[in-house]
């Protein structure tokens, strides 16, 4: 009797972990600029945005993981490059905070530090 992977669940657990290190890169990178950027920017709502999205895939993984390597370059997807998908999911988060600063710009609540 031989044991077949699930190449479903193999691609699902290794983007994962693309996503989980893309994720927490990208929060790293925009909470050390939110420090210096001028207020009006709101990268705090973008970082918060990055943060919960880190803990979340965090969570997700700790709960869902089933060993193997920690690290996987590649997918079986669409997408077959980790980090690439990784940076892919990550253009909603900053679409969404474009239309907020867009919003708050057309309302006048931008304001500056």
């Amino acid at each position: 009797m031989s044991h077949h992977t699930n190449p479903t669940k193999q691609t699902t657990r290794k983007t994962k972990h693309m996503w989980l290190i893309t994720s927490f890169i990208a929060a790293l990178i925009v909470t050390a600029i939110w420090i210096f950027a001028p207020k009006k920017y709101q990268l705090s709502f973008l970082g918060l945005m990055l943060w919960g999205l880190t803990t979340m895939v965090l969570i997700d993984h700790i709960l869902g993981y089933e060993g193997g390597a920690f690290v996987e370059m590649e997918t079986h997807g669409l997408i077959t490059n980790g980090i690439v998908l990784g940076i892919v999911m990550l253009i909603p988060i900053f679409l969404i905070w474009e239309l907020s600063l867009i919003h708050n710009k057309m309302k006048g609540k931008i304001t500056t530090r």
